[in-house]
């Protein structure tokens, strides 16, 4: 049995005993029935554990039977993310073109070897999660890429020893000519331009230069000392964002409640998946956010010390009519009785701001977000943003103003690169997917 298999197989046996239907289980998830059903029929993987926590609890498990369900998800979702690199399905419709999403790339910082598991801070709606637990595949990764770093290094000796080294002009970096400077990776933003992409933003960085020779013996000069706080930035460049961000452009409301707009015929549309598959599920589709789209943007220091969060400034970089395509309704209908607080963007206004709205948890009052935050990398912070609109198909981005000892810049927030987009939806078609007959209907 795979290990999708297994982990539904521990679903239906938990749910089996706890003697709760479908439709009482899914209102105590915040999650929708048919959802519940492919859960436990292992045609879906739940995105976060925090779902298996609070489904482990609702049927009465042990503390042993827990950790038996927590261990088989965690196998079932390392199993699910080595196989996200399968190719793009073509723009054929049906269930069996999907693919499943990858992995939203999100760079390691390294970390010191007394320093524990930082717990995340979440300034925004975010739940406190699951303390990480690192499965065996995970050490033998470590392992290897150890392995493979020792093995380049002593190459790189060897290649020295046999060329000697350079006692004249420095090498010449590839594809440089004369007395030019380093050259900054391909498809690097320009000097002064900070990152556009929001799913991992980085900032561009010098090549590899000429090696520095000591005057005395023409060898090797010794290295720098490393340091914690970011190099000073070039005069006439900005500074590096020490900020890296992990951006959620596909958030559904109580993990089931959303729609989207496609141009396609409800007989070609897929059934709605899991909020974890939307990404690839509105791509083979060719899908529009419809009416309302959350953005969740976790963010990470990458120095030793402080950033501040300043600011959130919007900014709507095209207006359209929006089109005349069909809406499909991911659910029918998913209770819920927490309502995250949020920075609420009204795309329609003139100059949209993003404003911090409070929320609610089953009665208590959940605080509103307000500037200034501070986020470094031992304190992350997750910041929630949900957008609508009425009357526009809009492209829009995030520009979140920051500051610290080393300088103060913007960093962008969008969609890897490409800007958000969220079109109205109002007196277009709706449907909902009837699960009974297997197809959509409105």
């Amino acid at each position: 049995m795979s290990e999708a298999g297994d982990f539904a197989r521990l679903m239906r046996e938990l749910k089996g005993r706890g003697g709760l239907s479908y439709g009482v289980l899914a209102r105590r998830l915040h999650t929708s029935t048919s959802t519940l059903h492919r859960y436990c029929n292992g045609e879906a993987l739940p995105a976060e554990f925090a779902v298996v926590d609070r489904f482990a609890r609702a049927c009465g498990a042990s503390a042993a039977e827990a950790v038996d369900l927590h261990r088989a998800w965690l196998l079932a979702d390392a199993r699910r993310r080595s196989g996200a690199a399968a190719p793009r399905p073509g723009p054929g419709p049906g269930p069996e073109a999907m693919a499943e999403p990858a992995p939203e790339p999100v760079l390691e910082l390294p970390v010191p070897a007394a320093a524990a598991e930082p717990a995340v801070v979440v300034a925004g709606p975010a739940a406190v999660g699951e303390p990480v637990v690192r499965p065996s595949w995970y050490r033998r990764r470590a392992a290897v890429v150890a392995a493979a770093g020792l093995a380049a290094g002593a190459l790189a000796v060897a290649l020295l020893a046999v060329t000697g080294p350079d006692r004249g002009t420095p090498q010449a970096v590839a594809g440089a000519g004369p007395g030019a400077g380093p050259r900054e990776p391909a498809g690097s933003a320009p000097a002064g331009t900070p990152s556009a992409d929001g799913t991992a933003p980085t900032e561009s960085a010098p090549g590899p230069g000429p090696t520095p020779t000591s005057a005395a013996s023409g060898g090797p000069a010794a290295a720098p000392a490393p340091s914690s706080a970011p190099p000073p930035a070039a005069p006439g460049q900005a500074p590096a964002a020490p900020l890296r961000a992990a951006v959620r452009s596909h958030v559904w409301a109580a993990g089931c409640d959303h729609a989207y707009l496609s141009e396609r015929g409800p007989a070609s549309v897929p059934p709605p998946p899991v909020e974890a598959d939307a990404p690839a599920w509105a791509s083979a589709q060719r899908a529009v956010h419809a009416g309302n789209q959350i953005v969740e943007v976790t963010l990470h220091g990458t120095g030793g010390g402080a950033v501040v969060l300043e600011g959130l400034e919007v900014r709507v970089a095209a207006r359209r009519t929006p089109p005349a395509w069909n809406v499909y309704e991911m659910s029918q209908g998913c209770g819920g009785g927490l309502t995250p607080a949020v920075f609420a963007v009204n795309l329609d206004a003139p100059r949209p701001l993003a404003r911090p709205v409070a929320g609610n948890d089953a009665g208590n009052r959940l605080p509103a977000p307000s500037f200034p935050m501070r986020v470094s990398a031992a304190e992350p912070v997750v910041l929630r943003v949900a957008a609508a609109t009425t009357g526009c198909d809009c492209d829009w981005s995030l520009d979140l103003r920051w500051s610290s000892p080393a300088g103060s810049g913007t960093l962008r927030i969008d969609d890897g690169g490409r800007p958000l987009r969220t079109s109205a939806a109002a007196g277009r078609p709706v449907y909902g997917y009837a699960l009974e007959q297997g197809r959509w209907s409105r």
